[in-house]
């Protein structure tokens, strides 16, 4: 079934993406060990991040069939899910078409002396981020007074973004769309457990 779509448009850009979350291994890879040399324990770890990786990419392409205020409050759900916010999950989503460059706010206390400003941009694969669209966002947050932001993507980063990112040394965050459904899997956000893995083992204490 999968030599019957290949060649099709989204069949190929969805293994493209599956290959990219792989490191560049393709999902069909015949390089891979044999599976009869692999422990049932290596065969199941596998399984699970290849299923993982298929998730991945799928929340990805939902994200992007979203509009940008879904992917703006989807973002705000990540970094409350990761424990910013505090315990009253203190976020306000404040983006609209002249929001001048700003998404969202997290709270870091009740009186938002600290403040976390969020830049979310909903874009397809391949249409990378640029180092513009993050002095954009450097200066609304200056011109609210602040230094410090997360600019979150569905796509990438060009490499010019990412070293001017590197020059404001950690006062901006960028989360791509891999880092993005790497944070959403391991956080459960948009996602749900279908079933848990165990993997038993002898207990040596108690033949001892």
């Amino acid at each position: 079934m999968e030599k019957d779509l290949a060649g099709l448009p989204l069949w190929d850009a969805y293994m493209k993406a599956i290959q990219e979350r792989n490191g560049g291994r393709s999902a069909l890879d015949e390089t891979l060990p044999d599976s009869s040399e692999e422990s049932p324990e290596s065969l199941a770890i596998r399984a699970v991040e290849e299923m993982e990786n298929q998730t991945a990419v799928e929340l990805l392409n939902r994200l992007r069939q979203n509009t940008p205020e879904f992917f703006e409050k989807a973002v705000i759900r990540v970094l409350l899910a990761m424990g910013y916010g505090g315990k009253e999950n203190l976020a306000d989503h404040v983006g609209q078409s002249h929001d001048g460059g700003i998404d969202g706010v997290i709270k870091q206390d009740p009186l938002g002396i600290q403040n976390i400003y969020i830049q979310a941009k909903r874009y397809d694969h391949g249409n990378t981020v640029g180092s513009k669209e993050i002095q954009s966002f450097v200066g609304a947050l200056q011109g609210r007074g602040v230094e410090r932001g997360v600019f979150m993507t569905t796509s990438a980063f060009t490499k010019s973004a990412q070293e001017y990112a590197q020059k404001l040394l950690g006062k901006v965050v960028l989360i791509d769309g891999q880092h993005l459904a790497t944070l959403m899997i391991r956080y459960h956000v948009g996602i749900q457990t279908r079933q848990l893995l165990e993997i038993v083992e002898i207990d040596e204490d108690f033949f001892e």
